[in-house]
């Protein structure tokens, strides 16, 4: 297990929202945290500390007259960062190189795959094709209805038909070199982690995963660990001190150190 950090930009400001409250009209969502500190600044903190692997979510669509103020925040986070960050948000083959050579290590996707409620084999393929799968970061995003977890898109605000299950892994395991997965109805709220997503992903190692949502405290950081059976890494948002939460960040880094020599 280990830690991935994250930068979520909304409206041109580094902040911490309630997943499941995100909508476009209005350019509307639940606020935890907005920082007076700009990317940059987050981008730097996690280079100093060697925290490979975070993402970027910008959560403004193009067509919001925030975008452009939200892309330059996560070119600032990139700048500061070559190579250490992934980046998600809108990303389809068209744009993928414009993120990826601004310093992204990956380019995150979920929307432009999962189109229309189905996979879009033929966007999937473009993704591929543009950038290669060794650049290419699944987000498999989940809600739960009707007695299972169904992948989510537009920033989290649509269902597919899709369940996330492993057959889904291993059908798109080919075509990536991680998945992200935010559980939605958790996301933001510090209320505890999903554990049957948990249970799910440490039961399917075949990629690396990086599991975000509900992660309150260093017992959810325990059930991360254990249900995820030590595979599954672990993103922490609103909880970490950092973005006004209870959990001070070194000491997670600390805890999360230990437990990977233990």
């Amino acid at each position: 297990m280990k830690f991935r950090p994250c930068i979520d930009i909304h409206n041109g400001k580094v902040k911490q929202i309630v997943g499941g409250s995100l909508q476009d009209k209005g350019d509307f969502a639940a606020e935890n945290f907005v920082s007076e500190q700009d990317a940059g600044f987050y981008a730097r903190f996690y280079r100093e500390d060697g925290c490979l692997g975070g993402h970027i979510i910008l959560l403004n669509p193009v067509s919001s007259p925030y975008y452009e103020s939200t892309k330059n925040q996560a070119f600032k986070a990139l700048a500061a960062y070559p190579g250490g960050l992934q980046l998600g948000g809108g990303i389809h083959d068209g744009n993928a190189w414009e993120f990826l050579d601004a310093g992204a290590s990956h380019v995150i996707v979920t929307s432009y795959v999962f189109k229309d409620g189905a996979i879009n084999e033929r966007n999937l393929e473009k993704m591929v094709s543009a950038v290669g799968k060794e650049r290419l970061v699944l987000d498999l995003s989940c809600r739960f209805r009707d007695g299972q977890y169904f992948i989510v898109t537009d920033r989290w605000q649509k269902f597919t038909d899709v369940a996330l299950t492993p057959e889904l892994m291993d059908q798109l395991s080919g075509c990536c070199d991680e998945f992200l997965i935010h559980a939605v109805d958790v996301e933001g709220k510090a209320s505890g982690v999903e554990k049957e997503v948990l249970r799910m992903l440490g039961e399917w190692k075949k990629r690396p995963v990086t599991y975000a949502g509900g992660v309150s405290s260093f017992k959810d950081l325990e059930l991360v660990k254990d249900l995820g059976q030590n595979h599954v890494d672990v993103t922490i948002g609103s909880a970490l001190d950092l973005f006004g939460g209870n959990m001070p960040y070194h000491q997670v880094l600390s805890y999360i150190q230990n437990e990977e020599r233990s």
